[in-house]
Order: structure tokens, then C-alpha cells, then sequence
């Protein structure tokens, strides 16, 4: 894991097809000779680009999934594999077909368990949406059947996979990802002596279907958020708290989330163990836990599938001390932002200073923003991100009492109207009592909106229960914004006046 630079899903060429090859007779280890030929992928590009995709790991093809749209009901409902792909000519493929059909799909060994699978299905679904299909179907093999055929029919075996009481590595999987056994199919894929060659036909609806074709946008316009208000509460260990910190990520990710937000200084219970230093010795020590915390973070947003923000935590640079966090991106990748305004108590109690970094940040869900806490109080900040094309800022903050808290609320919420953005704060409730200038947490995290009519009039799009430790979702719709930029009721960003006032970022180095 922590050798992952990048991780990629783009179209299969056909000049993948040797690697493509070696990766399907290494993942298919029980089926001989179980690897399409190089004119078969040739087809499948040629016919249906879009449905050919490979998902790659530091430029290596770590999985693959091959799709065909076919006329659903020209099938009959105990159709085989070679009915399906036209006896492997994939004639049967059409574009004014009903249903996008799965033909293959497999991740190689070394790669499981990064759910990288979910990725190549998520795809699928988002495909069989764009192009306003009915569904997804696919034939699902059985592989655990065989241990169980002398005692259990298949239908007896597939009710005992779905109650959990026998476990079967692809039928679990696909019905994990939202898809439902629709019925068993006999002699579908002739040879698959583990399946005795049985498969259970899966089925996902697109609930977005309409019977009038309208392609759907090709470009993902709608962002799913998932903000982490987090208990403070004492933890033993290290792996104590990060197990936590995974629960809620499994937690946002099983909901779809593009983004997961911690709060600012979320790990500030690991200090307890040093309780009997000082205040700015004891941030010091809790600085060392910051690399292995990172590198978890990164691992769990490849694993799945999401963009953590981590909030933030102490950086010990030059022997100096910084407020900082971190975007894992779901593809690998790790950026950086800094705190740049530190309280007065912040400075007299821990010592630390400001950083000097203020960016946005590209992601697969555009260009988004990080101010820490205090930061966001300062107007200018986030005016220079808005200048800088972000659509989403996101503020992790750590307040006492709720007076710190409204000067963090009622300034975040003035920064989406002014800055025609979304902004999503987050922070920590509870106590630690047994760690010095960390005794009480007030918070309630919150969703805010530009304020015109296609917003919420009080410019709140979800709010959590204040200092109640919970997750709180909310979809965000970038489009919106683009409206609001050209036609909304007022137009701050078009309305300033440059021509009496600007607003320019001093290059500093740290």
C-alpha cells in the first residue's frame, strides 16, 4: 500500500492487450485458458469504447471491465453466456439497447481488498446512467457452490450466501454493491466446474431512467459530502483511534461520498499519555504520531474510494511548530495546507506559529478549498480561492465554547454568499479531561449555500444536531453555482469593484 503513487480507470486500448492478457490468466488461476483473444478485445473497443475499461496502479493493470449494451428482450431469461456475446462475435451489442451487460470483470490478485472493484461497478452504474439505460445485468458466478451441490440446490445455496450464513467471494460482492439475484441460470458459462456451471443473473436499476432517451451530463455535477463530528473521547492506543477514524469513513463511503471531513485537531486525545509535560511539550509529542496518521488516511481513501480531509494536526518543521492537514486523494495522491492565522491562546499555550500556504486544490470533483478554524474569519482568504475557481470550501475547526463557535459559523456561512460557494464546517464535541487546554468541545457541523432560489432561503443545506457525535450528508450541486455566477439575483463575484479595490496573494516561501 504505501507504495501507491497513482491509481487510474481510463479506456482499454488494444496496446494493453499483452499486460491485459498476463493479468486475466493470473486472475483466473481456476479456469485454464480463460483469457480473451486479441481480436475479441479489438471488437469490444471498436463496437463500444465507452464499455472497455482498465483500472491501473502506478501505470500497471490491476483489473478490468469489458460491457456490451444489448436489447434485453430479445433475450430469453435462461439465456447462456454464448447467447449473450453473439458466440464471442458481440454482434448482439447495440446502442439503441436497454441494458448495459457485463461480459467480464476481475481484479488481479496482489490487488484485492482496495476495493478497486467497487470502482469498475461505480463506473458501470454511472455509464449505464449517462447513456439513460434501463440497468445493469450480468451473469454472476457461484464459485463456492461446488463445496455445497451434493446437500443444497442453488437456490438453497444463494438464500444461505444472502443471509450470510455461507460465504461466496463474487455473489457477496455483488450484492454488496447493489445488485439483486434476479434468477439462476443453467449451463450459462460451460467449464466453470466451481459454479457447476450455474449463475445467479444480477440485476441494478437505474432509477434515473426515462423512457425518452436524454443523455445525462458527462461531467459529475453532483458532489456528495460527508462530514465526521467527531466524539472526543480517551484512547488507549494509536490503532484505537484510527479505528474509529475508519469506522466513519466506512461509514461516509457506504453512502457514496466524494469527500470525508475531519475536524481540526481530531487526534488531540493521543496527548492524554503525556499529560504530565507541559502543554506545548506535550503537541510536540503528539506531532510524531502525524506521518503514520497521514499515510492510514491515504491508504483508507484508496481503499475506499474517497477523498479524506484529514482536518488537521500538529507538524514539527525546522523545529518549529505548525497547524497542518491534509486532502488524500481516493487516486493516491497527498496535498497539504496550513493554518495560517493561529489564535493568541494557540501561541501562548502550544507555541505555534502560521503557516504560509494558501492553494486550491484539483480533484475529481473540481476545485476546492481548506481553511482551518480561526482562518476563515479572515474574508480575503477564501476570496482568493474563489478568484482561484473553487467551488467548495471546506473548513475543520476546533472550538471550546459556543461563543468560539458562532464566530466560526456566522463567518463561514458569509463566506459561501460572498464567495458564491459551498462550504461544509466541521468539528469536535465531548471532553478530555485528562488533557491539558483540551477540557470541553463545542460544535454543530453544517452544510452552508449561497442564498437565491435555487438554495435553501436561510442558506443552510444541512446541519447536524449540535454536540451530538454523528456523520451528516449532503449532495451539492456545482451547476448551481454556474447559474448563480451569470444569472443570480445579486452576483458578487461579477459585481466587485476592481476598479477602486483589488485583492492580491504575496508570494512567501516557508
Amino acid at each position: 500500500m504505501k507504495d501507491i503513487e497513482n491509481i487510474e480507470l481510463t479506456y482499454l486500448s488494444l496496446s494493453d492487450y499483452q499486460e491485459l492478457k498476463d493479468a486475466m490468466i493470473e486472475s483466473y488461476t481456476n479456469m485454464p485458458n480463460s483469457y480473451w483473444k486479441e481480436h475479441h478485445i479489438e471488437t469490444l473497443i471498436r463496437k463500444f469504447r465507452d464499455g472497455q475499461v482498465v483500472i491501473k496502479v502506478n501505470d500497471q493493470i490491476a483489473g478490468c471491465a469489458l460491457s456490451i449494451i444489448v436489447d434485453y428482450d430479445s433475450f430469453d431469461d435462461n439465456h447462456t453466456y454464448v447467447d449473450i456475446t453473439g458466440n464471442y462475435t458481440f454482434d448482439t451489442h447495440t446502442m439503441t439497447g436497454d441494458i448495459l451487460y457485463g461480459i467480464d470483470v476481475f481484479i488481479k490478485p496482489e490487488f484485492r481488498g482496495l476495493r478497486l472493484g467497487r470502482r469498475l461497478y461505480d463506473y458501470r452504474k454511472e455509464l449505464c446512467e449517462r447513456l439513460n439505460l434501463k440497468g445493469v445485468a450480468f451473469g454472476g458466478r457461484i464459485p463456492n457452490y461446488h463445496k455445497y451441490s451434493d446437500t443444497l440446490s442453488p437456490k438453497e445455496y444463494i438464500a444461505k450466501v444472502r443471509r450470510r450464513e455461507i460465504h461466496d467471494p463474487v455473489l457477496n460482492f455483488q450484492i454488496s454493491n447493489d445488485f439483486h439475484p434476479a434468477k439462476i441460470l443453467d449451463n450459462y458459462l460451460t467449464g466453470d466446474k466451481a459454479s457447476k456451471d450455474y449463475a445467479v443473473l444480477l440485476e441494478w436499476d437505474n432509477i434515473y431512467y426515462e423512457k425518452k432517451r436524454k443523455l445525462a451530463s458527462a461531467t459529475k455535477k453532483v458532489v456528495r459530502l460527508g462530514l465526521i463530528q467527531w466524539q472526543m473521547r480517551p484512547y488507549k492506543t494509536f490503532e484505537e483511534l484510527m479505528q474509529q477514524a475508519e469506522y466513519f469513513i466506512d461509514a461516509v463511503s457506504g453512502y457514496r461520498s466524494d469527500f470525508a471531513l475531519f475536524p481540526e485537531f481530531f487526534n488531540a486525545p493521543l496527548m492524554a499519555e503525556n499529560n504530565h509535560l507541559s502543554e506545548s511539550e506535550a503537541i510536540r509529542e503528539l506531532a510524531k504520531h502525524t506521518d503514520e496518521i497521514v499515510q492510514k488516511f491515504s491508504e483508507l481513501a484508496i481503499s475506499y474510494n474517497i477523498n479524506i480531509i484529514t482536518g488537521s494536526m500538529p507538524v514539527v518543521r525546522e523545529n518549529r511548530l505548525y497547524n497542518t492537514g491534509y486532502l488524500c486523494k481516493r487516486d493516491g495522491k497527498i496535498e497539504s495546507y496550513e493554518k495560517l492565522h493561529i489564535t493568541p491562546d494557540e501561541k501562548m499555550v502550544w507555541g505555534l506559529e502560521g503557516g504560509n500556504k494558501l492553494q486550491v486544490f484539483d480533484t475529481d470533483c473540481g476545485k476546492i478549498g481548506v481553511l482551518i478554524c480561526y482562518d476563515v474569519e479572515f474574508p480575503e482568504l477564501s476570496r482568493l480561492l474563489a478568484e482561484d475557481g473553487m467551488d467548495i470550501l471546506f473548513v475543520p475547526f476546533l472550538t471550546d465554547t459556543q461563543n468560539g463557535y458562532s464566530r466560526v459559523r456566522n463567518c463561514a456561512q458569509s463566506r459561501a454568499i460572498e464567495n458564491e460557494c459551498y462550504v461544509a464546517i466541521a468539528g469536535s464535541v465531548g471532553n478530555l479531561p485528562k488533557v491539558h487546554n483540551m477540557d470541553i468541545q463545542f460544535a454543530q457541523s453544517m452544510v452552508f449555500t449561497p442564498c437565491d432560489f435555487s438554495f435553501p432561503a436561510n442558506g443552510i443545506k444541512a446541519e447536524a444536531t449540535p454536540n451530538t457525535e454523528m456523520i451528516l450528508i449532503a449532495d451539492v450541486d456545482i451547476d448551481l453555482l454556474r447559474e448563480l455566477n451569470q444569472f443570480g439575483s445579486v452576483r458578487n463575484l461579477k459585481d466587485q469593484r476592481k476598479d477602486i479595490y483589488e485583492l492580491k496573494k504575496l508570494t512567501k516561501n516557508n
